[in-house]
């Protein structure tokens, strides 16, 4: 398979992952998040960033056995000379436009687990501070005991 081939079927696998990354970002967006949806959606990201991690480790392996230096500036002169530099800059757009929407997801998750932590602390003091015992039955209020002692 020639490079440019390669470098299209890599492309091909980016915007698989980021249609993954919509869905995923439309899920997060719902009033109400649907955890399987998400956990699906996570199983199927971590499937497709290990195929696109397997596929950049083969072609960075020919590109150095091939005497290209390793990194984007001997990845560029191989697509260069393989008449392809135009699909490989595509492929480097979609990579970090990709890696874009991973990370603006990422954040809205962390900011969705941060409010969810902040309601359970609430609910935690709120419980250490209830008028009623674990047998339902009114506690006394910290004045009534000091006033008896």
């Amino acid at each position: 398979m020639s490079l440019g081939a390669s470098l299209e079927r890599q492309r091909q696998r980016i915007a698989s992952l980021e249609t993954l990354l919509n869905h995923e970002r439309q899920a997060l967006f719902e009033g109400r998040v649907d955890g399987e949806l998400l956990n699906r959606i996570a199983a199927d990201k971590q499937e497709m960033l290990a195929q696109i991690e397997r596929f950049e480790t083969q072609r960075s392996q020919v590109q150095q056995r091939l005497g290209y230096e390793a990194g984007l500036a001997g990845a560029s002169k191989a697509a260069a000379d393989a008449d392809c530099l135009a699909i490989w800059q595509a492929l480097l757009e979609d990579a970090q436009r990709t890696a874009r929407l991973n990370a603006m997801n990422g954040d809205m998750i962390r900011q969705r687990l941060e409010q969810n932590q902040r309601m359970l602390n609430a609910l935690r003091e709120a419980s250490g501070n209830s008028l009623y015992g674990p047998d339902g039955q009114a506690k006394p209020r910290r004045s009534q005991l000091s006033s008896r002692a």
